[in-house]
């Protein structure tokens, strides 16, 4: 699937903000992961880095708290 990117254009921070909230609330969750790991590759491409195999995922933290 082609993506294209687009640009908004707003005459203040303010608007810019509210733009990008209404339009990322009215995706679904699983669109707005897609939109996330699109535009994560984009940026690889642009900086001209290698993505490697575990880059294609979002990355995971656990902590591990011993309760008393």
């Amino acid at each position: 699937m082609k993506r294209k990117i687009w640009v908004q254009k707003s005459n203040s921070f303010k608007e810019a903000q509210d733009f990008d909230d209404f339009y990322y609330l009215s995706m679904t969750p699983a669109e707005r992961l897609e939109t996330v790991q699109f535009l994560r590759e984009e940026q690889g491409k642009l900086k001209k880095d290698k993505i490697h195999e575990g880059g294609k995922r979002l990355r995971r933290v656990f902590k591990l708290i011993k309760q008393a």
